[in-house]
């Protein structure tokens, strides 16, 4: 069954009407949507940096989770209610004062899970900053 993707602009249209406030205030933009794969940008923010100027683990680890569900909601042909079920991050590398690429990958979509793994990487850097892998109970 194939399902219609979702356009960059309904992936900012996901965020804007289904995440909480704080969420919005990360001012995430889609970058762009595949059948089973997104890239979110991360606006550099001052107020996300924590002591010492690096970008905060918690904004980035909001951000991948954000992005994961519109990668899932691309896959699926639209938002479906799901929930977080596991989200593992690594850290590897600090960002400071650059935007971060979030590319979303979903490995595996069941009728009830869903996987993905996820790559933060500051704008610019050949390296990733930090990596993540997600599971999401699909509700709907």
């Amino acid at each position: 069954m194939h399902h219609e993707r979702v356009t960059p602009e309904e992936g900012d249209a996901i965020v804007s009407e289904y995440f909480a406030p704080w969420i919005q205030r990360l001012g995430l933009r889609v970058q762009e949507v595949g059948e089973r794969h997104a890239v979110v940008r991360l606006p550099w923010s001052d107020e996300l940096a924590r002591e010492g100027g690096g970008l905060c683990g918690q904004a980035m680890m909001a951000a991948a989770d954000t992005a994961a569900v519109i990668a899932i909601s691309s896959a699926r042909g639209g938002i479906v209610p799901m929930t977080t079920v596991q989200q593992s991050t690594t850290f590897q590398r600090p960002v400071a004062g650059k935007d971060v690429l979030i590319d979303v990958r979903v490995t595996k979509l069941g009728r009830t899970l869903a996987f993905s793994e996820i790559t933060l990487t500051a704008d610019g850097a050949g390296e990733p900053a930090a990596r993540a892998s997600t599971v999401y109970a699909i509700l709907g």
